[in-house]
């Protein structure tokens, strides 16, 4: 395993890291935290050998592979197909299955697999790069924000395949969720060390406080304990008679560690300024369409109510018309069809890629957030600017000089400055850290206002979401209930097997058909009973048919006749034998359904045998 011994690295002469000891365990999974600077990224170049480091050793095993997701995007062939297999062995130049396995499960669709590379949105070419290091089976994973790019569907999947990874894992993501389902431990740089702790990042965390509070009380203790030694040594060193008293506490005192203050990082946090509505209703919104293209509707027929305090999540692959739905209702697009019906009352807040462009770049972020109202003076907006961690002469910055991240924090800042009972929220995690992701959450959910947005990060969807707009099976659709009722409900159809599984040896012909009899003979076993009450429930209705159709033209001769008695006794026999038919279908049913799913499962085995 990879181990580190005594690493030291600083920047510009300020310290990132120094005298780190840490060896990697086998099979470990960690998820690697921090705010943005302290050395994350860092420390993956230098395990790569792409960094130099000031002193200390990074002993890597012989034959040991490490792979990492690369941001940057070189393609030489024309399909996908042809570019994915370049980062195949050289024994498996063709196997175009393994290949395909890992397009699917990233969202690439069949007709995808033979398109030039660089014809796809960056998204989806960091996809493709995701692809050609999964395709490697490297021993090791160093992956930097992933999760960056992806939507929903294609991070459960990344999520299955990490988990499944039969090797050793390094995560950098703000996305806590994601990190949490797939990690072993979690590690921190804490205080120029690195700090690995067993378990997820809240147990991290918590530990951190544990040890901050014990550091804190022993700072005290050593503070007093250090002046008590000053003031003797002031005291007593002039006296004959002391000074040697004086010299020993003086050595007593130069031995002493320095403990420096905990400096705490800033953190965002805030609150949503609520206006008041008394609507039971906020809008509502009847059959809603929408297409950039004539003939090519990106959603239609969408209807529902929004009601005071309803959170209402947008969720689907990337592409599909998320943000259009939510434009569209926000009125940032023309309507084309339906009709969306607001409370006068309603007043809303919108974020997203098309406000966070038009921010006055001229403008200094405190005189941008002051502009969403006369009623914002300038001391509240430099609060605001504060709690979007842009304190003291940061607030002064002008809006050009900002990172995108930080544009983000700008528009979240004029957002709380307004009035709003009806939030709009495109991807508001996107550019925060894992902190300000935590806080951005609880706002959310002390809001008294209603919500709709758009998002990939399902721990908002279970945390805050009560209803739904699904992009998938080619449409949209409205689904009220949780996102935990729509998985078990109805789920992703997309994830059908998609899942990855752990990599098997190779097995020759000979051994795939003694393996293949084995789970055909096994899947046969299992089928028995329903295939025997299949059997015997089309015998049953078959014979009752034949009955019922004879009974039925008794009755008609009976009624044609007009003997009443006949026709009572023969409608009462048909009703009976109808009985038996449609009970005897109900069993059909069931055990059918029954038989179509073990076939299934044990497909599966069987597809991993051919893999």
């Amino acid at each position: 395993m990879i181990q580190l011994t005594n690493l030291a690295k600083s920047f510009g002469g300020q310290s990132l890291f120094k005298d780190v000891n840490l060896k990697f365990a086998s099979n470990q999974k960690i998820g690697f935290v921090g705010r943005n600077g302290s050395g994350k990224s860092t420390l993956f170049k230098i395990i790569l050998g792409e960094e130099e480091y000031d002193s200390g050793d990074v002993s890597i095993p012989k034959n040991y592979m490490i792979g990492t997701l690369r941001q940057h995007l070189v393609f030489t062939e024309h399909t996908v197909r042809e570019e994915c297999a370049l980062a195949l062995p050289e024994d498996e130049q063709w196997n175009f299955y393994k290949i395909e396995k890992l397009l699917f499960g990233l969202g690439f669709s069949e007709e995808d697999l033979d398109k030039d590379p660089m014809s796809f949105s960056g998204g989806y070419q960091i996809r493709i790069n995701l692809v050609k290091l999964l395709a490697t089976e490297p021993n090791m994973l160093l992956l930097d924000e992933p999760t960056n790019y992806l939507d929903i569907i294609s991070l459960r999947w990344l999520k299955g395949f990490i988990r499944e990874f039969d090797g050793e894992v390094i995560l950098i993501t703000h996305d806590r969720d994601f990190m949490d389902s797939v990690t072993t431990h979690t590690m921190g740089v804490q205080r120029k060390g690195l700090r690995i702790v067993s378990g997820n990042s809240y147990k991290y965390y918590s530990t951190l406080e544990m040890e901050d509070e014990t550091y804190e009380k022993t700072k005290v203790n050593q503070d007093k304990k250090r002046k008590e030694l000053e003031e003797f040594v002031a005291r007593n060193k002039a006296r004959a008679s002391t000074a040697a008293l004086a010299q020993s506490k003086q050595k007593e005192l130069d031995k002493m560690d320095d403990m420096d203050d905990l400096q705490n990082d800033a953190t965002l946090s805030f609150k949503f300024n609520y206006k008041d509505t008394p609507a039971k209703v906020i809008f509502r919104a009847e059959d809603l369409g929408f297409g950039y293209k004539p003939d090519e509707p990106l959603f239609q027929g969408i209807t529902f109510a929004m009601e005071k305090g309803k959170r209402l999540a947008i969720i689907g692959k990337n592409g599909k018309g998320k943000s259009t739905l939510l434009n569209y209702i926000a009125g940032e697009l023309s309507q084309q069809q339906g009709k969306l019906d607001f409370h006068p009352s309603t007043a809303f807040a919108h974020f997203g890629q098309t406000n966070i462009e038009r921010l006055n770049v001229k403008s200094t972020i405190v005189d941008e957030i002051a502009s969403v109202s006369k009623e914002i003076g300038i001391p509240q907006a430099r609060n605001i600017a504060g709690r979007m961690m842009f304190s003291g002469e940061l607030g002064d910055k002008k809006v050009e000089v900002l990172s995108g991240g930080e544009r983000s924090r700008v528009m979240l800042g004029k957002i709380i400055g307004t009035p709003a009972n009806l939030l709009f929220l495109d991807e508001p995690t996107n550019h925060l850290d894992m902190q300000s992701i935590d806080a951005l959450a609880d706002a959310i959910d002390s809001f008294e206002g209603s919500l709709i947005m758009v998002t990939h990060s399902e721990m908002l969807l279970h945390r805050l979401a009560d209803a739904l707009v699904i992009f998938h099976k080619g449409g949209a659709e409205y689904f009220d209930g949780s996102y935990a009722d729509f998985l078990e409900k109805i789920g992703w159809e997309e994830e059908a097997g998609a899942v990855p599984k752990k990599q098997k040896p190779k097995i020759n012909h000979k051994e795939r058909k003694k393996q293949r009899k084995v789970v055909t003979q096994a899947r046969n076993e299992v089928r028995k009973p329903y295939t025997k009450e299949i059997k015997l429930c089309e015998e049953k209705i078959e014979t009752l048919e034949v009955e019922l159709a004879v009974k039925n033209t008794e009755l008609e001769k009976a009624s044609n006749s007009s003997d009443n008695d006949a026709i009572m006794e023969l409608s009462k026999a048909v009703g009976l034998v109808q009985q038996e038919v449609d009970a005897f279908f109900e069993r059909l049913e069931i055990a059918t359904e029954k038989d179509d799913e073990i076939v299934a499962e044990y497909d599966l085995k069987l597809e991993e045998i051919d893999a």
